[in-house]
């Protein structure tokens, strides 16, 4: 089965869940309108469905044959990818001066999620040249700019993200690439890095790298990395010293590149710094947090592929007396569980969005901060929660399939393969955890996470007030969720970083996750109750998360609270 994007139920969840409906009625993005927002998601999904999806398969098959240090891209990839730059789909949301169309953040977002599904090893391509242009716009000289942004929002060139060494994994900190001051202003770069995405390909002329290095008087750690500019050709048309040593043979997202790189074969690569000397972390994380949401859209795009695959064989496969499969209650509940949180997670991923642009758009300082605060809160929780239910969304449907699911002609599995790496990229989900408990639920004194409760009990109160039948238990379950929320919010900042908390992290975001991810359905349910249309599938849906999904926290609330011990003094059983 192919891709249809979903375009309907992706702007209602920007309308009515994520914010945006008030985001234009607020002014935020000058003239444009709903009527202009739904034509480029009806482009965008007719490019995705029509244009990139069918090369998902024949790309996963293919792979990128590599040789003599040149990538080729499988058949049909570099002709899509020169349309949908053509079409102008890099420069979505990039600066107008530039080149770019300056569309909201969450527009794009919405566009990165169809360009996933339709193919996640297409799709993750662009988001790092889109990251990329974010850290450039940012922090480059002008000189830099006038050289390279035009071309990487025009996506005539491609960038990439460079962190990775062999024996740092994570910590950033220990990474060994060099960095040495040349003459002229540049600087030479030696070293390697590895799992380098679309690191080396026949996409674009020239390849622009974003990479970390260390120079020779940095202070350890990571207040002592720079960021520089690797083009793979100068502005001469001579080939830079950085190549391709050899490619990973990888679970999944097989047509995508990912590359182990060495520089300096020859002397050094020529790299330009990008911000400040030993500053370049700050830079870095320019990058990273937008990738971190793209990479979350990432896990709702696979989730969504797996969904509509999983339906459609429901619905066709019979067995038994019964017919059709779907008519079984726990193939029901399995296809609901996909559905519910696949929405859920949209919801969150495209409400993160909203935030960024607010941060950017925001009509006063004190409007632009508040909403950097948001944004900050969000991110992980966006990164992590929609990548994990990615990987659940995508095993739930190999089981719908059956034997069928479990091998390769059907589909299925590559939807499984594909989407298990992005719960590992861009920063682990254990990691993005950590960040939401040690450094985002403390913003503000904790005030930040307080403001969003108290949305959350908005919506409660508003589901609870519609007094409509067909939301069952829903107004309960949601209110007992928000409530473990709060109180699991609470403890966590009273233990400020203990041990115990750091063991609670993982649970507390997936209880973070389900409670906010619940409360968004809720929000499109009430929505279409007031606009009519599909309303009983939406109140349909959000009830049977409310009740199946969400009642959860209080299990997830007591691992946050009462678990930590349990790992911690657990070292008996940690023993090799």
């Amino acid at each position: 089965m192919t891709y249809r994007a979903p375009v309907s139920d992706i702007a209602f969840a920007l309308k009515h869940a994520a914010g945006l409906k008030e985001a234009l009625a607020d002014g935020l993005y000058g003239e444009l309108d709903e009527a202009t927002i739904d034509a480029v998601l009806e482009e965008a999904g007719r490019f995705a469905s029509d244009v990139i999806a069918p090369l998902n398969r024949v790309g996963d098959r293919v792979g990128t044959p590599f040789k003599d240090g040149e990538v080729t891209t499988p058949p049909g990839w570099r002709e899509a990818y020169t349309s949908w730059a053509e079409a102008g789909w890099n420069g979505l949301a990039l600066p107008a001066e530039w080149g770019g169309q300056e569309l909201p953040q969450a527009v794009n977002a919405a566009c990165v999620e169809m360009w996933n599904s339709a193919s996640m090893a297409f799709g993750i391509g662009p988001v790092l040249t889109m990251a990329a242009v974010d850290a450039l716009h940012a922090y480059g000289s002008d000189e830099l700019k006038q050289r390279y942004l035009a071309k990487l929002i025009s996506g005539e060139w491609m960038g990439t993200m460079q962190l990775t060494e062999p024996q740092a994994g994570s910590d950033v900190g220990a990474l060994r690439m060099r960095a040495e001051r040349a003459s002229d202003g540049s600087y030479r770069l030696t070293g390697s890095k590895i799992f380098i995405t679309y690191g080396e390909h026949d996409l674009t002329s020239n390849i622009i790298h974003f990479v970390l290095a260390r120079l020779p008087d940095a202070p350890p750690g990571t207040k002592g990395i720079s960021l520089f500019l690797v083009p793979k050709f100068l502005a001469d048309g001579t080939r830079n010293d950085v190549r391709a040593h050899s490619l990973e043979h990888k679970l999944g997202i097989h047509a995508s590149p990912t590359c182990t790189m060495v520089y300096g074969d020859k002397g050094g690569a020529v790299g330009f710094l990008i911000g400040e000397e030993h500053k370049g972390m700050a830079c870095m994380f320019t990058m990273m947090n937008r990738a971190r949401l793209a990479v979350g859209l990432q896990g709702v795009a696979i989730a969504e592929r797996a969904t509509q695959q999983a339906f459609a064989y429901a619905h066709e496969r019979k067995q038994g007396a019964a017919g059709a499969i779907v008519a079984y209650p726990d193939v029901k509940r399995m296809l609901l569980t996909m559905r519910g949180l696949t929405a859920a997670a949209r919801a969150i991923c495209y409400a993160t969005g909203v935030a960024l642009d607010r941060s950017i758009r925001g009509k006063s300082e004190a409007a632009r901060k508040a909403a950097h605060e948001r944004c900050s809160l969000f991110t992980p929780v966006a990164k992590a929660f929609a990548t994990d239910i990615g990987i659940e969304v995508a095993s739930l449907g190999v089981q719908v399939h059956g034997g069928m699911g479990f091998i390769e002609e059907t589909g299925a599995a590559q939807h499984y393969r594909d989407a298990r790496i992005a719960a590992i990229y861009e920063g682990t989900n254990g990691i993005q955890a950590l960040d939401l408990v040690t450094r985002k639920l403390p913003l503000e004194g904790g005030q930040t996470i307080a403001h969003y409760i108290d949305e959350l009990r908005r919506t409660v109160k508003a589901v609870r007030a519609s007094n409509a039948p067909a939301f069952g238990e829903t107004a309960a379950r949601l209110g007992e969720a928000v409530d473990s929320l709060e109180r699991a919010t609470r403890w966590l900042l009273a233990q400020k970083g203990s041990a115990n908390a750091l063991a609670g992290a993982t649970p507390y975001l997936r209880l973070f996750g389900d409670a906010a991810g619940g409360c968004m359905l809720a929000e499109q349910a009430l929505a279409a109750l007031r606009a009519g249309g599909d309303a009983p599938a939406r109140v349909a849906l959000a009830r049977f998360f409310a009740e199946n999904i969400a009642v959860q926290a209080s299990g997830l609330e007591r691992t946050v609270m009462e678990g930590g011990e349990s790992v911690t003094d657990a070292e008996a059983a940690l023993t090799v």
